[in-house]
C-alpha cells in the first residue's frame, strides 16, 4: 500500500517508545529503571476524579458544543483571569483532546506551504513535526544553556526570513526544565512585535515551578495578547496525562478556524470529563504545592548525584520535572571496543547493559544531552543514577 509523503517526513514521538521499551522489558521480567516518563506518578485528585463519575452517572454521555461546554470555557477563562490577568470570551477559548492535539490544530489552522516556523531548540519532540504536517518548515534556533536554553533575539535574528511566520515558545521547557524570564520573555515580545510574529505559547508546565520563580505569560505583555495563541491543559499539573484535555486561548479568528478543524477531526473533547475541568481549575488546589514539593525534593537531589559524577554536567532546572544534563564527554569512550558516539549511542548502552532508560537528547535537537524525568518513586531515582554511574565507571 502507497503511503503519503507526509509519513515519511515525520518520526514516532521517541519519548513514547523509549517508555514503550521500557515497559516491554519490565513485562518481560527486566528489571529496567525508566527516567522516560512525561506524565506525573500521583494519582489524579480524589475531587476531580467524583466529578468525572458524578457526570458520567448523570448521564452526559452526548456529544457537546465542538469547543467544549461554556461551563468548562468559562473555568478556563478564569483561570487566565486569575492567574495571568488576561481578559478572554468564550469564543477565544477552544478544549481539545490534549494539549499536543490543541498544538496539532493551531499548526493546521495557521500554517501551510512556504511558512517557515522558529522553534528554539532543545524543543518538544512534537513541534518539528506537527509543523511538517502543516506542510510548513520548522527553522530550529540553537540556545545556549547560559541562558537557561531561552532564545535571545540575537538567536531569533539568525533565522528569522520574510517567510517567517510564528514563534513557539515553551516555559518552563520540555526537556530543559529552563524557563524565560519576564526580561527575557519582553526583549522576545518586542521582537515578535517588529517582525510581525505569531507566538505559540506552550504553557502546559506553567505550575510547576521551583526556587520561587514566578511564571508568565508572554500574552501578558503589551501588544502581545492580539498575537499570541497559549497552550495549556490539565494533563501535568493536575496528574490528568490519561485524561486529554487540553485548550487553547487566542485570537477570536484562530479559534474559530481551530474549531472548524476539530469539528472535522475528533468533534468534541469526551462530554463527562467537562465538569471535572471545571472541578480541577476551580476546585481546591493544594494538590499542586504538594506535588511540587516532592518534585522539588527529587530535583536537588537528581542535580546534585548527576554533578557528582564524572564528566556530567547538569543545568539545575526552574521547572517542570525533567534534568537535562550533559553527557557530550563521556562521548568516543568504549565498551566492548563498541564506541559511543552520541546520545543515542549513551541511551542504547545505558538500557541494554545498566537496564536504565532515558531519553537521547538528539531527539530534542540537542545531541550532547539527554533528558531525564524525575516524576518517578525517588527509590528508583536513586536505583537509577547508581546504575548510570556505574555504567560511565566501566566504559574505557
Amino acid at each position: 500500500m502507497e503511503l503519503a509523503d507526509r509519513v515519511n517526513n515525520i518520526k514516532p514521538s521517541p519519548t513514547l517508545a523509549i517508555t514503550a521499551k521500557a515497559k516491554q522489558m519490565k513485562a518481560e521480567g527486566q528489571d529496567v529503571i525508566g527516567f522516560g516518563a512525561g506524565e506525573p506518578d500521583f494519582d489524579t485528585p480524589e475531587n476531580i476524579k467524583q466529578a468525572c463519575i458524578d457526570s458520567l452517572l448523570a448521564g452526559n454521555t452526548k456529544y457537546t458544543p465542538v469547543p467544549g461546554t461554556d461551563d468548562a470555557k468559562d473555568a478556563v477563562i478564569g483561570k487566565l483571569k486569575k492567574d495571568q490577568d488576561l481578559e478572554f470570551a468564550r469564543n477565544q477559548i477552544v478544549i481539545s483532546c490534549g494539549a499536543k492535539h490543541t498544538l496539532y490544530n493551531i499548526m493546521q489552522a495557521l500554517f501551510q506551504e512556504g511558512d517557515e516556523v522558529l522553534v528554539p531548540a532543545p524543543y518538544w519532540v512534537s513541534y518539528p513535526d506537527q509543523v511538517i504536517l502543516a506542510s510548513a518548515k520548522p527553522v530550529i534556533v540553537q540556545t545556549s544553556e547560559e541562558n537557561g536554553f531561552v532564545p535571545t533575539v540575537s538567536d531569533l535574528e539568525k533565522v528569522t526570513t520574510s517567510k517567517t511566520k510564528a514563534l513557539v515558545i515553551n516555559s518552563p521547557s520540555n526537556p530543559t526544565g529552563g524557563a524565560a524570564t519576564r526580561q527575557q520573555l519582553e526583549e522576545i515580545a518586542k521582537f515578535t512585535v517588529e517582525k510581525d510574529l505569531i507566538v505559540i505559547s506552550d504553557e502546559i508546565y506553567d505550575k510547576i515551578v521551583y526556587d520561587g520563580f514566578k511564571f508568565s505569560s508572554i500574552a501578558e505583555l503589551p501588544g502581545m495578547v492580539d498575537r499570541t495563541v497559549i497552550v495549556n491543559g490539565l494533563s501535568k499539573t493536575y496528574s490528568m496525562t490519561g485524561w486529554r484535555i487540553g485548550y487553547a486561548a487566542g485570537p477570536v479568528d484562530l479559534v474559530g478556524a481551530i474549531t472548524k478543524i476539530q469539528s472535522q477531526s475528533t468533534s468534541n473533547p469526551v462530554s463527562f470529563i467537562m465538569p471535572a475541568v471545571v472541578e480541577a481549575l476551580t476546585g481546591p488546589q493544594d494538590f499542586i504545592d504538594t506535588m511540587v514539593a516532592e518534585f522539588d525534593r527529587r530535583r536537588n537531589y537528581i542535580c546534585d548525584r548527576l554533578r557528582s559524577m564524572e564528566s556530567v554536567t547538569c543545568y539545575k532546572p526552574q521547572g517542570a520535572f525533567y534534568v537535562f544534563p550533559n553527557f557530550s564527554s563521556i562521548y568516543g569512550r568504549k565498551f566492548n571496543g563498541k564506541v559511543i558516539e552520541g546520545s543515542n549511542d549513551f541511551a542504547d548502552y545505558l538500557l541494554d547493559e545498566a537496564k536504565v532508560a532515558i531519553v537521547s537528547g538528539i531527539a530534542f535537537g540537542a545531541d550532547d544531552y539527554a533528558r531525564l524525568s524525575y516524576a518517578i518513586a525517588m527509590e528508583n531515582i536513586e536505583k537509577g543514577l547508581d546504575r548510570i554511574e556505574a555504567a560511565i565507571a566501566a566504559l574505557d
